[in-house]
């Protein structure tokens, strides 16, 4: 479950247990918080806050740890909705990773970042017939198909463009995943997928129709699971389905086991990927089966960090505004999400803690980012840092109340680089118009 934003005292972790799980990050006596050997004080200074920073080989390293724990036994196909930006899709592409696309636009934006037709794979509950023809046109991998539906919309498209399109049937195993009821998307009353006792009747529907080839099943039970039990038991579904589909005389040749594998945004280690290895090897060991996984949030959320600036107090101290709002970063407003919250300035991060309300500057009362959270007490000026935004934080920003889109670093080995600059304010309007009626 995702944590509240209204904290414990007792169960906020310190500082150092905070860095102690974050080894990308470190404290130092003159320049503070450090990302892979960039302070962030210079990243703000440059560019001023609010500005997202991502560490391109914190990212480099989760996926090749991903990737050993894998041995090949499943291919990755990072989720780009996580986080789709170019650079961030190229340093993961560069890694071996595929991609797991949901739009027209993802899909463009993995062509863009040089992700070949063959190492993508094409998801969501609702595509467009503009969206298959894309698909098709570029000769993806596969399109997960939703929904009877979707599957005749896909065949009539694919014929009409005298193609045939590799399928594979989304399957909803009626599997509570233990997450957010937000992001839960295996149960029966779930929007997606294929309900588990229709899918054997929709293969076999599917191998006769005209521009189709089914090639085997996928599933997706959830988002930010840290324990094994829902994947294990989604996946003794999903191989019983293989079974019974082959016993039938169809042919299975690929399994997507989806993504979901969840982080730790406390202290706490998150999910396992040798785990999820070892679940995938005891479910689909034997069976000959491609196998692919989706990972999103584990690759990216911990590579990712907020900065923010003190704009006042208030109520001596207890609630800080800051600059960085739900704009920026809406998890918590909308899942309840808990991030960490740190100082740049080291002599800030290690004060005596005292609890705060962080709050930002929109005028909705949900604009909060933590409350009564045990923080080094704060001043206006103080710069802080919110941890773990690399999935699902700069993807989801929006420019209510008038707000430009904040700007994006990325860093390397000690070099760091704008990745995109401060959106100008006259970009909000630029492409509006007034109607001559009004004149």
């Amino acid at each position: 479950m995702h944590a509240p934003v209204t904290d414990a005292a007792a169960e906020d972790p310190s500082v150092a247990a905070l860095l102690a799980a974050r080894p990308h990050l470190s404290l130092h006596p003159m320049d503070g918080l450090v990302l892979e050997d960039v302070p962030l004080n210079a990243v703000a200074e440059a560019l001023g806050t609010p500005a997202w920073v991502y560490g391109a080989g914190t990212l480099r390293r989760r996926l090749a740890a991903l990737r050993a724990a894998l041995g090949g036994f499943a291919l990755v196909h990072y989720a780009v909705k996580a986080n789709d930006h170019l650079a961030v899709l190229r340093v993961l592409a560069a890694g071996g990773a595929g991609a797991d696309v949901v739009s027209g636009g993802e899909l463009a934006r993995a062509r863009r970042a040089g992700i070949v037709p063959a190492d993508i794979v094409f998801s969501g509950v609702g595509k467009t017939a503009d969206e298959i023809r894309a698909a098709l046109g570029e000769g993806i991998a596969q399109l997960n198909v939703e929904s009877a539906a979707e599957l005749a919309m896909i065949s009539a498209v694919a014929t009409a463009m005298g193609r045939t399109a590799p399928v594979a049937l989304r399957v909803n195993p009626d599997v509570d995943a233990g997450t957010h009821a937000k992001i839960t998307t295996g149960l029966a009353e779930n929007k997606f997928g294929i309900p588990y006792d229709e899918a054997a009747a929709l293969y076999a529907h599917a191998a006769r129709l005209p521009g189709v080839r089914p090639v085997g099943l996928a599933l997706h039970i959830g988002s930010q699971i840290v324990t094994l039990g829902p994947y294990r038991a989604a996946f003794a579904r999903a191989a019983g389905l293989v079974r019974a589909l082959r016993a039938a005389g169809q042919s299975v040749t690929r399994m997507d086991c989806g993504g979901g594998l969840g982080i730790g945004y406390r202290d706490e280690p998150g999910a396992s990927p040798e785990a999820l290895a070892g679940a995938l090897r005891a479910a689909f060991g034997g069976m000959d089966l491609e196998l692919m996984i989706e990972p999103g949030r584990w690759l990216v959320g911990p590579a990712g960090v907020l900065l923010a600036t003190v704009l006042l107090t208030k109520a001596e101290g207890r609630i800080a505004v800051v600059d960085a709002a739900m704009t920026e970063l809406i998890r918590p407003a909308m899942y309840d999400a808990w991030h960490a919250i740190i100082p740049l300035a080291a002599p800030r991060a290690i004060g005596a803690p005292v609890p705060v309300d962080v709050v930002g500057p929109v005028c909705e009362t949900s604009d909060t980012f933590a409350r009564g959270r045990m923080l080094p007490p704060l001043v206006a000026g103080d710069r802080v840092a919110l941890l773990d935004v690399g999935a699902y934080g700069a993807v989801m920003s929006t420019t209510y109340n008038a707000r430009p889109l904040a700007p994006i670093a990325m860093v390397d080995d000690g070099r760091w680089a704008v990745i995109r600059p401060p959106q100008p304010v006259e970009e909000l309007w630029r492409v509006e118009c007034v109607p001559t009626f009004l004149e």
